[in-house]
């Protein structure tokens, strides 16, 4: 497998108009899109803010309506779940639609946004992230727009910042693209996505503990800000080793490197009761590698078959429970990125 560049891998100019009529078709009152979008894995060990993976452990589907006769360029959220946000500019799909209707038009009406959340908030498995892709990608189908993946990384990066903040494109780049991502989030947004491993198996431990609403920012807090040249040297060769593993199609191989982080993990661990023992544990039952999924809590294990995995997340479960941590193991694999999926005929706002 090659890296596809033709998926995202040039430099990004987000188009402008008037209305969405400037680039495709304009939706009218009562039409409908949904678009549903994997959860993912960031970093991957050595690659802080520029690796993505995405996992088919959980999805989020997005549904957006044209309300008749609402008012124009409004953006409201339906039925918010428990813990969701109600303001759409405060919701990561809400804010996404927010910002493509700002830049294509809203076809002269409100639009209504319904979110069903299936991956799990504050873990570290890319849940805001699942949102405003499967957003971005919806608003696309509903208008009819056409846009290039670098297009709809940028806006789902945008509405992401309702939930951490800023724009963080490592998640939502591989929510939308799928597969193994490379981001170079400085302007020009530049996104590569490449195949993955047949053989390559994940386990991911999630953690039954609290999670912060602010666990992104305290998080990213931790990160040093000075690093030695020696820590920077160590992660750049395992990025590279990552990489070449990736596109080599070595299951194993990818594990290794993203065993190799000497700069986030060991500013981060402290922040996860027992991960030394996670990780060890999962090493010591045949992972090939392991490392904090994303912003943590969640520890994500590699392995070059199913019966590995199987074997690998019982042992991570152990390793939680000799730290005094309920938690449960998901099984998964890469999988494909966000897509359009068919609506049920009839429902009502």
């Amino acid at each position: 497998p090659h890296p596809e560049p033709g998926r995202g891998g040039r430099g990004l100019t987000a188009r402008r108009s008037g209305g969405a009529g400037g680039k495709g078709g304009a939706a009218g009152a009562g039409d409908r899109a949904a678009a549903r979008a994997p959860s993912s894995t960031a970093n991957l060990g050595p690659g802080y803010d520029v690796f993505g993976l995405a996992l088919g452990a959980f999805h989020d589907t997005v549904e957006i309506e044209s309300v008749p006769g609402g008012r124009d360029g409004r953006v409201t959220m339906a039925e918010p779940g428990r813990g969701m946000p109600a303001a759409a500019e405060r919701n990561t799909a809400g804010l996404t639609v927010k910002r493509m209707a700002g830049a294509f038009g809203s076809g002269g009406g409100e639009l209504c946004v319904r979110v069903e959340k299936g991956v799990p908030a504050g873990y570290g498995m890319g849940s805001s992230a699942a949102s405003a892709a499967a957003a971005a990608v919806a608003f696309d189908r509903l208008f009819r727009l056409g846009l290039e993946p670098a297009e709809l990384v940028r806006f789902a990066g945008d509405g992401e910042a309702a939930s951490a903040g800023a724009p963080h494109y490592d998640n939502v780049a591989a929510s939308i693209l799928g597969r193994f991502v490379i981001v170079k989030s400085a302007r020009p947004l530049e996104v590569v996505r490449t195949a993955t491993p047949p053989a390559l198996h994940v386990a991911v431990a999630i953690p039954d503990m609290a999670v912060p609403r602010s666990k992104t920012a305290v998080s990213r807090g931790a990160v040093p800000r000075r690093v030695p040249l020696g820590g920077c040297t160590a992660n750049l060769a395992a990025a590279a080793m990552l990489v070449e593993a990736m596109m080599r199609g070595d299951a194993d191989a990818v594990g290794r490197a993203a065993s190799c982080d000497a700069i986030v993990e060991p500013a981060r661990e402290h922040m996860i009761p027992g991960y030394r023992g996670v990780k060890a544990a999962a090493l010591d039952a045949g992972a090939s590698g392991a490392a904090i999924s994303g912003a943590g809590p969640s520890v994500v294990a590699f392995a070059a078959s199913a019966t590995e995995r199987d074997a690998v997340g019982r042992a991570m479960r152990e390793g939680f429970a000799a730290a005094g941590v309920a938690s449960r193991i998901v099984k998964c694999k890469p999988c494909d990125g966000a897509r359009a999926v068919k609506l049920p005929k009839g429902r009502a706002r």
